[in-house]
């Protein structure tokens, strides 16, 4: 990992030169939870200056970066990032929380993220996620092993909704992914079932054979509609 990282900044510095001011780690490896299998190495450039012809000097690096099987870098100016902290406020928040700057300045170490709009997008995401998932099952073959790698490749995003979920409706969430899914089991009564064992098979304490896999995802997606619908009532009582 550390390998990579490095090799990615020096191209980055290579290619955009004084044009580049800070280069960032976010996600899974910034928290500390990076799984070779499962986990991106996601980072963030911020440049002076964006432009076509400053994006094409990326798009080595960015292709080199996306052979190695990680997302294309995120690019922004530092205004963008000010300027787009209310609309990206799940986004930065995390960012904020947990990142490690590979290169220049700590970007984030002053950033106000506000949260005016915070809960509007909390309740779109889930909406949006919802609907992805409902789709890519009408999309996926009719496998044990499709089903479960649809519910693994989802599971981390909805890992991060429900966290910003209980921060939106005013809790404080606790700092394992555990421990936030059962947290707002609690608050919004639905059954966790699902999430654990899907976190037992990523884990490789129990076998994915031994999953009633449609059982599974049937409890998933009522426990991710469940979410959806409360988290869109509680908050809209509140406006």
């Amino acid at each position: 990992m550390e390998k990579d990282l490095n090799q990615l900044v020096e191209k980055l510095k290579a290619a955009a030169g004084s044009n580049l001011e800070s280069v960032v780690l976010y996600g899974s490896a910034a928290r500390g939870e990076f799984q070779a299998k499962h986990s991106d190495l996601n980072v963030l450039c911020v440049l002076n200056k964006i432009n076509a012809a400053e994006l094409e000097r990326l798009r080595d690096p960015a292709a080199w970066w996306e052979q190695k099987g990680h997302p294309a870098p995120l690019v922004f100016t530092l205004d963008e990032l000010r300027n787009s902290a209310d609309v990206f406020a799940i986004e930065l928040m995390d960012i904020r929380a947990a990142h490690r700057v590979l290169l220049g300045e700590d970007v984030f170490a002053n950033l106000d993220v506000p949260t005016n709009l915070h809960a509007l997008q909390v309740e779109r995401e889930l909406r949006t996620n919802l609907v992805r998932l409902r789709q890519a099952y009408l999309r996926a073959p009719k496998s044990n092993t499709a089903l479960l790698d649809l519910m693994d490749g989802s599971l981390g995003s909805f890992r991060t909704l429900f966290r910003h979920a209980l921060i939106a409706l005013g809790e404080i969430p606790p700092d394992s992914a555990r421990g936030v899914v059962d947290r707002l089991a609690a608050l919004l009564q639905f059954d966790a079932k699902a999430f654990h064992d899907l976190w037992q098979v990523r884990a490789g304490i129990r076998a994915s054979r031994d999953l009633d896999v449609g059982a599974t995802f049937d409890r998933y997606l009522a426990a991710i509609s469940r979410v959806t619908e409360e988290v869109d009532r509680r908050l809209a009582g509140r406006q």
